[in-house]
């Protein structure tokens, strides 16, 4: 008989799954090609926001369900360094030993098995690439935590050697920060700006058409910057490249599939259409099409509002009664999965994630 594969519990971390659901895929199917089982278990953000914002108490409750939901996993795969690093280096930290020795060894047990998506392949499972194509010259860029708290740094690029077709340029200052840093950019965006505009001037000084990382964060970063001063670079996380699924307009591009994604695309849905304007072609915004809703002051347009005010009563009442801690759970109102957009556990068949507020509510 057989040996039954290795169970590998993938960690899609929330920005893969609201802004790029095509890395959650390609994630899967590297795991998949190293041999393993993947398993999508029912998850939650990591706690890494509240952690960095010193929120320890809605920190250890978000652990508290990662723990628990990846109990029975071999591996935990994260396709981010700066997820892993929270879940690897600082879970341990939230529960004492002498207090929690339960809760602390199972953290410790999480801990051990935690790898990020790059490190996995390379350290873990000896991944070799066969039949990966892809045309043009990329630089990488290293982001902080996978490199300083995981030590990720030749493992991306001895992957990236392996596919055909594909030059890798480094450029001056690969490991410098790209001033995301989470809340750092929210808190000190003059720095951050500064920092990512240096960035973007020497990524583009590589000669490179393609900016690969690990961290979704750090290209939606650096693609904004590259966007607004005019380089033509492109960004994408590194496993898109390694996984063969580039046909996915790259971050920041017309057409990305995220929260305007169509239902059931696996990961190749249309980008939301831009709302219709009234205003003339040629005017700031304008697409040169009439409203739907008539011009201002219009009754039609009056109607529209009242409309619109009233489905805004109706979710805020129902925020509300969801917030509500008087009321047993099971009593509180049902967001219906069709009056979202579509997430990447949607797909994946698994139960959808809630937003971390909501579960420390």
């Amino acid at each position: 008989m057989s040996e039954s594969k290795p169970r590998a519990g993938l960690f899609v971390t929330c920005l893969v799954d609201l802004f790029r659901p095509v890395v959650g895929f390609a994630s899967a199917r590297l795991i998949e090609a190293s041999g393993c089982e993947v398993v999508v278990p029912e998850q939650t953000c990591c706690g890494q926001p509240a952690y960095n914002s010193g929120d320890r108490a809605d920190t250890r409750r978000l652990a508290t369900q990662v723990i628990d939901a990846f109990a029975d996993c071999d591996y935990v795969v994260v396709p981010s360094g700066s997820c892993a690093g929270t879940i690897r280096r600082h879970y341990p930290r939230l529960f004492s030993p002498e207090e929690e020795p339960a809760r602390h060894a199972a953290a410790e047990a999480l801990s051990a098995k935690t790898w990020e998506l790059v490190e996995f392949l390379v350290d873990a499972r000896g991944v070799d690439l066969q039949g990966v194509q892809f045309d043009g010259m990329v630089t990488y860029h290293d982001s902080c935590t996978g490199l300083r708290e995981l030590r990720v740094k030749d493992q991306p690029r001895r992957l990236l050697r392996q596919v055909a077709g594909l030059t890798l340029s480094e450029s001056e200052g690969c490991e410098e920060c790209c001033g995301f840093g989470g809340t750092f950019c929210v808190k000190y965006p003059e720095i951050s700006t500064r920092m990512v505009a240096d960035k973007c001037g020497k990524l583009g000084a590589s000669g490179a058409g393609t900016v690969l990382a690990g961290d979704v964060g750090c290209l939606m970063n650096i693609a904004g910057r590259l966007t607004r001063e005019g380089y033509d670079l492109r960004a994408r996380h590194v496993a898109e490249v390694l996984a063969g699924m580039t046909d996915e307009p790259a971050i920041g591009e017309p057409g990305e599939a995220s929260w305007g994604a169509v239902r059931g695309s696996q990961g190749r849905g249309v980008g939301c259409r831009p709302r219709a304007s009234g205003r003339a072609p040629g005017s700031a915004g304008g697409t040169g099409q009439r409203s739907s809703r008539g011009p201002r002051g219009s009754p039609r347009r009056r109607q529209h509002a009242r409309r619109h005010c009233e489905r805004k009563n109706v979710k805020l009442r129902t925020w509300r009664a969801w917030r509500s801690p008087e009321k047993p759970a099971d009593a509180r109102p049902k967001r219906h999965r069709d009056s979202r957009p579509p997430r990447l556990g949607d797909r994946l068949g698994v139960v959808p994630r809630w937003r971390a507020w909501h579960l420390v509510a």
